[in-house]
């Protein structure tokens, strides 16, 4: 018929064939088996383009990452003739009745293909039976991670590809364009790491069972922020420790002020190694991390040890002047510093104080000074704050044990030490 003459001389690929004259002959093929059944192995070509990398989780160990996966092959029992040499496009409904390689990923937790607003497919067949079928897939896969350096590490992971029923003697994987089959979009950031580099390889992977296969590698490198963890974590750390010391300049008899300070900065300390560890794998070895709190952990702890040591041979040291100075009666002769520490009052000039059991000193004093001329005792309380104003500096002096004066030179010399080496092994 005329009809029919006609549409011979257009392009095939422009029409719609009569359904005796489909471009495509599937029904006649078995697309169960693979092209070249019983022959050499058929070669897949295999790029992809990273549109972006998701999350990166250390407590599971993980990685997910949206990909553009395209496969090529040829499979002559899709060719068809096209006097311009046309390809034709399909979605996903073909797939279901044609041959597709079986490509997985190895060591994924979880995977789909977008289907919004339809499954995210696309299949172009070419006329000498060429090939193109791409995916877009999310993928969460592992990634065995090292934690010896966090957080001054770098991690490398890797994604990778391998078909699942055919061994190397059925299907040859290989990256279509070698390097450059692996591209990646220009605005892919994380918030806790740098990528430094992507890189594509290939390898061989063996099972007992099944024989050898061909895997494919996008390998990436994640370098970590450090500024995140020295605001969180170092920071705080050293300003602890640096607290810890201020007890050094404080009165070895003031203590409740020492106790509260070393007390205060130890629970510290702990709270901040607890924050750290709450958002970490529990890993059986030690961390970067944790080398640098513990040892700030123990220089706090050390410093608290410190002063127990003061005070105790403080009193030790006191005792030893009570009973060369003591007296008959039972009264002893302490200075002015000593007896504030008894009694809690300010005294001006050495006195005798009975350590027998008596009365609170310091109503002792107050009847006193109300029995005396108001007008006289005006001119002894002023000497008394000109002199404790003008000599709080020197009896701090002169009452610091000799282990904080050490202590004001070895804790931040030891400490400045270790900062330097901490930071020169790990950066």
């Amino acid at each position: 018929s005329k009809r029919e003459i006609k549409m011979r001389k257009l392009d095939s690929t422009k029409v719609r064939p009569l359904k005796s004259e489909q471009l495509l002959h599937i029904e006649d093929h078995d697309f169960a088996l693979r092209p070249g059944f019983g022959g050499s192995p058929i070669p897949v070509g295999i790029d992809v383009q990273v549109e972006s990398i998701d999350s990166i989780s250390e407590v599971d160990m993980d990685f997910t990452m949206t990909l553009y996966l395209r496969h090529y092959w040829k499979d002559e029992r899709l060719s068809f003739r096209s006097n311009k040499n046309k390809s034709m496009t399909f979605d996903g409904r073909l797939i279901k009745k044609i041959w597709v390689p079986d490509v997985f990923f190895v060591h994924s937790k979880r995977s789909f293909i977008h289907d919004t607003t339809v499954e995210n497919i696309m299949l172009r067949v070419y006329p000498d039976g060429n090939v193109l079928f791409s995916l877009r897939i999310t993928v969460s896969a592992m990634c065995f991670m090292d934690f010896s350096r966090f957080p001054l590490d770098t991690q490398n992971c890797s994604l990778e590809l391998e078909s699942y029923a055919y061994n190397e003697d059925d299907l040859m994987l290989y990256w279509k364009h070698g390097n450059k089959s692996l591209s990646t979009d220009e605005h892919i950031s994380l918030s806790q790491f740098f990528i430094e580099e992507f890189s594509a390889s290939s390898g061989l992977a063996f099972y007992s069972s099944t024989g050898w296969y061909n895997r494919l590698f996008i390998n990436f490198a994640l370098r970590r922020h450090i500024f995140f963890f020295v605001l969180q974590s170092y920071f705080p750390a050293m300003l602890m420790v640096m607290l810890s010391w201020v007890s050094f300049w404080i009165d070895r008899r003031a203590v409740p002020a020492r106790v509260s300070l070393g007390i205060t900065t130890v629970l510290t300390m702990s709270t901040i190694m607890t924050g750290v560890s709450a958002s970490m794998p529990q890993v059986s070895y030690i961390k970067a991390v944790d080398v640098y709190l513990w040892i700030s952990f123990l220089f706090v702890f050390l410093s608290v040890i410190e002063y127990a040591a003061v005070n105790y041979l403080t009193t030790i040291e006191e005792r030893k002047q009570l009973k060369k100075r003591g007296k008959a009666s039972g009264m002893y002769s302490m200075d002015a510093v000593q007896a504030m520490a008894f009694d809690g009052c300010f005294h001006d000039t050495d006195v005798d104080m009975d350590l027998t059991p008596f009365p609170d000193p310091c109503e002792e004093n107050e009847t006193r000074a109300s029995q005396t001329n108001i007008s006289s005792a005006d001119t002894p309380r002023l000497k008394r704050k000109r002199s404790l104003k003008g000599n709080v500096g020197r009896i701090i002096l002169q009452n610091n044990h000799v282990i904080d004066t050490y202590s004001r030179i070895i804790f931040p010399s030891v400490y400045i030490v270790f900062n330097f080496f901490y930071w020169g092994l790990y950066i």
